[in-house]
């Protein structure tokens, strides 16, 4: 019976006492150890936990008093947030300079910024999409 086939004797444990190997110890098959192979992690592929988290769009609307102003709306801009900047508390020469600012945020991260009023923009970054012409509408409502 020393030749048959046991999975008791498989994974070591053998309940049926042979006389003829008592004394020798037990041991189990050793099996080779599967390794996997290592690949390059494809960095396209990595997404932000914030957006991965949830899928809700944010539009911050913010007011501008002087030029610093702007560092906290791009960096909104920047963390995938539109805003809506109203210009109605700065003067002109410090609303340009802003805009100009967030130009090149926009620009920077993909996005667009685009005039929707008087005094009125919205900066959106490259994963919102503005489609119609707010301006031209408004103008038309106002001349009839």
């Amino acid at each position: 019976m020393a030749d048959k086939f046991s999975l008791s004797k498989f994974f070591g444990v053998n309940d049926d006492y042979d006389d003829e190997d008592e004394s020798a110890p037990q041991t189990m098959p050793q099996q080779p150890k599967a390794v996997k192979p290592q690949r390059p992690v494809d960095t396209r592929k990595v997404v932000s936990m914030r957006s991965a988290a949830s899928n809700a769009s944010h539009i911050a609307i913010c007011e501008p008093r002087i030029y610093s102003d702007a560092k906290s709306i791009a960096k909104q801009l920047t963390d995938g947030d539109a805003v809506i900047v109203n210009f109605a508390r700065v003067d002109e020469t410090q609303a340009q300079r802003i805009v100009d600012f967030l130009n090149g945020t926009a620009f920077a991260v993909g996005g667009e910024i685009k005039r929707i009023g008087e005094q009125i923009f919205l900066c959106t970054p490259h994963n919102f999409e503005v489609s119609g012409d707010v301006a031209a509408n408004l103008g038309t409502q106002f001349t009839s």
